[in-house]
């Protein structure tokens, strides 16, 4: 795992499933947190479901909101291979890549604040509240400080930036998942 010293930002030029989760679930812990922070703190049990079901997908590759999605007409970046509209959606499990590391943490760190939340201050849905942000953040822009810090601390990513990719005459350079 080598040393990156460059930004890492997922392609924005279309809305496929991914990047559309993303913006899902930052919606979903927005409205949980201040739900939780203003009118009742069990609120943050939605938050505490929104952080399983990211560990689930990190773990086994099956999300719902990403199926819901295909069933839409959302196509995959990350979809593992031979995937076809129509077929439940579940995102590549071969190896440990930058993306599904996000699942994890992104997480586990939830998991721990929603309880911190409710066992000991509610100055932590602040902390949730933050994760929401950076994750419309990073739908809406590419752009994921977490992922940058595991991009820099050499974690390999699937979705390689439009810029990146080589642009053979002719071709458009959108972005895609890499092998």
């Amino acid at each position: 795992m080598g040393h990156h010293s460059r930004l890492y930002v997922v392609p924005t030029d279309r809305w496929y499933i991914e990047r559309t989760v993303w913006l899902v679930a930052g919606v979903v812990l927005l409205g949980a947190t201040g739900l939780a922070a203003l009118v009742h703190p069990l609120w943050v049990l939605a938050v505490a479901a929104a952080a399983a079901a990211s560990i689930v997908v990190a773990l086994t590759g099956y999300c719902v909101v990403g199926n819901a999605l295909a069933r839409l007409g959302f196509s995959p970046m990350l979809a593992r291979p031979g995937w076809k509209p129509g077929e439940v959606y579940l995102m590549q499990t071969d190896r440990w890549y930058l993306e599904r590391r996000i699942y994890l943490v992104v997480g586990i760190n939830l998991l721990i604040a929603s309880s911190l939340s409710l066992l000991h201050s509610p100055w932590w849905l602040g902390f949730t509240g933050f994760v929401g942000v950076a994750m419309v953040w990073f739908a809406a822009t590419g752009f994921c400080i977490m992922a940058n810090g595991l991009y820099w601390l050499g974690a390999e990513p699937r979705l390689v930036p439009a810029r990146e990719l080589p642009n053979p005459a002719g071709q458009s350079s959108g972005g895609h998942a890499a092998a």
